[in-house]
């Protein structure tokens, strides 16, 4: 935890949890309801942009050009995409993570205190390469974006200003950079309090700089003093800081480079609690309303809301330890004090097995998406299942459920995978819903479906019956209980068991198991109430057919798309060749023509 405190000169700290001892006493924070001129009417998030909007002087100035405005209400309607809290909070990280490029090695988050009022605030700081005035201007601004590369998680230029107004009201960023030889520090407010309480019918955002290349801050002015003065009036009087040396000592901690951001009035719950819970674990920030959920959970329910798959959706650290998909060699995430540590649920997979996809997106650009999937080392006793798929190394969709609720197969099957070649929502919780989408989703469930059939009686579950059938059709034994699992044996495939149309629907395996031969059979005397209503229920093993001859053609559809866009090549490639032989024609029969004139005129 990190906190405010009142130094003699009259100007604010930041220590760190580690600085401030295990018996330290709890602050005392002010009523969330108190009276005060300096805080919205209401503090319920989905409550927040519940208001007329007022008259607007449309009439633009002597001079000036009519231009779209964007009113303050947007800054609220703008954050509703993002439903969920820890989206918003991934999205500063993402902006972060990004800054490993400009040499950033941390990112620190934690819970602060106001000096003004006591009332808890949310800190980023990393030691990235910084903004200078023209790069916070962008941040501050709406759909700028200066990362291009495919390298970086963000693109829109949105999630700034949509993530900070989902956590709270109010955000005051702190930046300092040296570009071209100049050293700048610069500090801008986005206030949703300062826009509602003034009136303003466009969304203005105050910001000072300094040229601190001679070690000392100069101000930077980009209009007349009147105005810089201006801006900072309003910074001090909406913001937790009450002078210009306040704002000054936040640069301290940061260090020659990097950015401290501060958001502040913090949403509350339906209830008037604080949406976000520092007090539960102070290593930890969580979701109040979803840890309530949780509490009133049966024991047999608590035991598989344990699993990751559930911390994630109230815990950060959670989330944050299986938000990207490759380890930080030089990077750390540090929650409340303490790194978070990275996870990928693959490799605790049991029998893993790897798929390689190669979807057909276009004639032009060739993709592939490795595919992980195995089975959790809780399985069969908790019947987690669905995939972590991420886009450019951060999660977007975890344990995504392709299979429908009450599906009888593929209970304890989990699979990772990146997939570069569909594109995220704006709020980078979902994917954009398209075609290739859709093939996708079908592939998924396919590879579920497939890895099921052949390895269910791993985990102590009967064979699947339609495999059996086909492996009686083509005389290959089923692996039973003491045989030794598939060994890798280089120049040959690894899995000599027969290809169910995997290589007619374009995918390539190979499979990697671990040394895992507890549960290669059924235990002794264990059987499943699962295994005995596929065998006694009728409609389930119709309901499985039919899915299952559902994926088949889905599949034989896909493959005779991708042999239409063979063909179109192929014919485009004739096409051409017809008409570089026509061109050869052309120009032999300009020089026959040639030759016989000047033959006649000999």
């Amino acid at each position: 935890m990190s906190k405010f405190v009142e130094k003699p000169a009259n100007v604010l700290e930041i220590l760190d949890s580690d600085d401030e001892g295990d018996n330290r006493p709890s602050r005392p924070e002010v009523p969330i309801n108190a009276a005060d001129d300096r805080r919205l009417e209401n503090r319920s998030f989905w409550k927040a942009g519940a208001f007329d909007i007022g008259p607007t002087k449309w009439n633009p100035s002597q001079g000036e050009l009519e231009h779209a405005r964007v009113h303050p209400k947007f800054l609220h309607s703008n954050a509703t995409s993002h439903k969920w809290a820890f989206g918003a909070i991934a999205e500063l990280l993402d902006n972060a993570v990004d800054e490993i490029n400009n040499g950033a090695t941390f990112v620190k988050v934690d819970r602060i205190y106001s000096k003004i009022d006591n009332s808890p605030a949310l800190l980023f700081l990393d030691n990235g390469g910084g903004m200078d005035p023209d790069g916070i201007r962008k941040c501050m601004s709406l759909g700028y974006s200066t990362k291009t590369t495919n390298n970086t998680i963000g693109q829109y230029g949105n999630g700034f200003k949509t993530s900070t107004m989902r956590l709270g009201a109010d955000v005051i960023v702190f930046s300092r950079a040296y570009r071209n030889g100049r050293a700048t520090q610069s500090v801008g407010l986005l206030s949703y309090t300062f826009l509602r309480r003034t009136g303003q019918d466009d969304v203005i955002v105050p910001m000072i700089d300094f040229d601190i290349t001679k070690h000392w801050p100069e101000p930077i002015l980009y209009g007349t003093q009147d105005d810089w003065s201006t801006n900072l009036k309003t910074m001090l009087e909406w913001s937790p800081f009450t002078s210009k040396d306040e704002l000054i000592q936040q640069f301290e901690d940061i260090g020659s480079h990097g950015t401290k951001i501060i958001i502040y009035n913090l949403w509350l719950n339906d209830e008037g609690i604080y949406e976000l819970n520092f007090d539960e674990d102070e290593e930890d920030i969580k979701l109040r309303d979803e840890t309530a959920r949780l509490s009133k959970l049966s024991k047999k329910a608590a035991d598989m809301q344990a699993h990751i798959s559930y911390r994630l959706l109230h815990s950060l650290r959670a989330y944050a330890s299986v938000l990207y998909l490759r380890k930080f060699k030089n990077f750390k995430i540090i929650l409340r004090g303490k790194p978070v540590e990275q996870y990928n649920i693959a490799d605790d997979l049991r029998y893993p097995l790897v798929t390689i996809y190669k979807p057909q997106v276009s004639s032009h650009n060739q993709a592939s998406a490795e595919t992980t999937l195995g089975f959790i080392k809780e399985a069969p006793a908790i019947g987690i299942t669905g995939f972590n798929v991420y886009h450019k190394n951060r999660l977007i969709r975890p344990y995504w459920k392709v299979t429908a609720e009450g599906h009888s197969k593929g209970f304890g099957i989990v699979g990772v995978l990146e997939a570069n070649f569909i594109e995220p929502a704006h709020d980078k919780q979902d994917f954009e819903r398209s075609s290739v989408f859709s093939r996708l989703e079908m592939k998924l469930k396919q590879m579920q479906m497939e890895y099921w059939r052949k390895h269910c009686h791993l985990i102590g579950h009967q064979p699947d019956p339609s495999y059996m059938r086909k492996m009686q059709k083509t005389s290959v034994p089923l692996q039973t209980q003491g045989e030794p699992l598939d060994q890798t044996i280089p120049g040959r495939a690894v899995n000599p068991r027969p290809d169910l149309s995997g290589s007619q629907m374009g995918i390539q395996e190979r499979t990697v198991y671990k040394n895992d031969m507890s549960m290669v059979g059924p235990p002794p005397g264990f059987q499943t109430g699962l295994d005995q209503e596929v065998a006694c229920r009728d409609d389930s093993r119709a309901i499985d057919e039919i899915c299952d001859e559902n994926i088949q053609l889905f599949m034989r559809c896909e493959q005779y798309m991708q042999r239409e866009e063979e063909l179109k090549t192929t014919v485009d490639d004739l096409e051409k060749e017809v008409a570089d032989t026509k061109r050869k024609c052309a120009e032999l029969s300009s020089r026959l023509e040639l030759l016989r004139r000047q033959k006649l005129v000999r």
